[in-house]
């Protein structure tokens, strides 16, 4: 089956995009990011996200836009690196003998890496509120007054991450 018969409906205006700005994005995102490598898969990522939109309109502002999604991106990525360097200073602390396997130390970031992207559909006060109650054991109140929100406001988020969580095992509830 030829490539042009089961090409995305937007495929002309994102190569259009493509053609036009990807210099230009990558410049930006090798202003942001050391690593050549991870600025190239960060443009190629941004124009995947562009595919993968159900509707895409032309930009009024091209540049703009682009950035737009790629500084998404690179919030990921920079969240990532956080929550796996996180990990790893963690891991220097337990004594060698009690380390576990480089395999079991690869699962263990997987995991923390699926759960940071499970979270982060999540308003940054619910994040908070989840991690609030289930990491630190704070009470709906004391979460509450961390947040400067109502104890219900507290109970609605928690409620959002506790969807989140069943999506993620059960996928969406019918």
């Amino acid at each position: 089956m030829p490539l042009s018969s089961v090409q995305n409906p937007h495929s002309e205006l994102v190569g259009s995009l493509y053609r036009d700005h990807r210099g230009w994005l990558l410049a930006w995102l090798r202003r942001n990011v050391a690593c050549p490598q991870r600025a190239e898969d960060l443009s190629q990522d941004t124009f995947v996200r562009l595919l993968g939109r159900t509707e895409l309109q032309t930009p009024r502002e091209p540049r703009a836009f682009l950035a737009a999604i790629a500084k998404g991106l690179l919030f990921d990525y920079f969240r990532r690196a956080a929550l796996e360097q996180a990990y790893l200073n963690e891991l220097m602390l337990i004594p060698e003998a009690e380390q576990p396997s480089p395999e079991e130390q690869q699962l263990i970031l997987e995991d923390l890496k699926a759960i940071d992207r499970l979270l982060g559909k999540l308003s940054s006060k619910s994040r908070a509120a989840f991690l609030y109650s289930r990491l630190d054991g704070l009470t709906h109140a004391q979460i509450a007054a961390r947040l400067g929100v109502s104890v219900p406001r507290v109970r609605q988020y928690l409620a959002q991450g506790i969807r989140q969580c069943y999506i993620a095992l059960y996928g969406e509830p019918t």
